[in-house]
């Protein structure tokens, strides 16, 4: 189970890393991300129909979407204010520590020295790339505010799923309660601009829709396996997907302290791995 949890979360970190790539490139951010939470439950809500209700989870589905809110304001004023390989990393370094440190204090989850050491490893690789360019104060506490919601809603989350009937009935409707909620208020948040840039943004929109359903489906799969200190530390690997994606697509500067952190987070991820054999 642990390994199975490994591979998911995996995938799970690359395709969040090109999300958020997508996420970046986009002129309007905002009505961008309007469109792929709208986009996840258009595609996700015939499912509901073939799963359970989430029986014993509607508490924490509620408290999941209110933190995701807050975390998706947080995260586009940080895209708007700094480079993704800035903002990201920063927001990313953050949150392994405090879920580790929230899921063990709180829920009394499971964790050992080689987990430790590999969440240290890979949150000090994460802010050595995010801290290796000048950032204004306001972008830094944006991009700190991600991490703490990034921290809460995967503790809030790895509880969630777990006290639902199956895996895939909260997935459903995390992404239903999401993209009904959160992408209805972005759109409505944007107005008239929103139906303006749909037109030129419905294709990657759709596409980060799809990816997103992968990415975070797959990690709550994978928290329903494993522990949740390991997982959430594992899948900040994303952050090597999402260098590797800054610096050829959209052309961001990789620095050798960027490198540095880069070579942390797959050294930290190796013990991980090692840790969930």
């Amino acid at each position: 189970m642990e390994n199975a949890a490994s591979i998911l979360i995996l995938i799970s970190g690359f395709a969040h890393a090109v999300v958020n790539a997508i996420l970046k490139a986009g002129n309007d951010k905002m009505s961008r991300r309007a469109l792929i939470d709208g986009f996840s439950a258009i595609i996700l809500a015939p499912a509901a129909f073939f799963v359970p209700l989430p029986t014993n989870a509607w508490s924490w589905l509620i408290a999941s979407v209110a933190v995701h809110g807050l975390y998706l304001l947080s995260l586009i004023r940080s895209f708007e204010q700094s480079d993704m390989t800035v903002a990201y990393p920063i927001a990313r370094g953050v949150a392994p520590m405090l879920a580790a440190a929230g899921a063990v204090a709180i829920f009394n989850e499971p964790i050992s020295v080689f987990v430790v050491v590999g969440i240290v490893s890979i949150a000090c690789g994460v802010m050595c790339i995010g801290v290796s360019h000048k950032l204004e104060r306001s972008a830094l506490l944006w991009a700190a505010l991600t991490g703490v919601c990034i921290a809460s809603y995967t503790v809030i989350d790895a509880q969630g799923v777990r006290a639902a009937p199956t895996a895939f009935s909260y997935i459903v409707w995390t992404f239903l309660m999401l993209g009904g909620a959160l992408g209805t208020f972005f759109a409505l948040w944007r107005g008239r601009a929103f139906f303006v840039s749909v037109a030129g943004q419905w294709k990657p929109g759709l596409m980060a829709g799809v990816l997103s359903i992968i990415s975070y489906g797959f990690a709550l799969m994978a928290f329903r396996l494993g522990a949740t200190p390991r997982l959430a530390a594992l899948r900040e690997t994303s952050i090597l997907f999402g260098t590797v994606i800054a610096v050829i697509f959209l052309k961001e500067r990789l620095t050798k302290m960027r490198l540095g952190g880069v070579l942390a987070i797959a050294l930290g991820a190796i013990v991980l791995l090692a840790a969930g054999l």
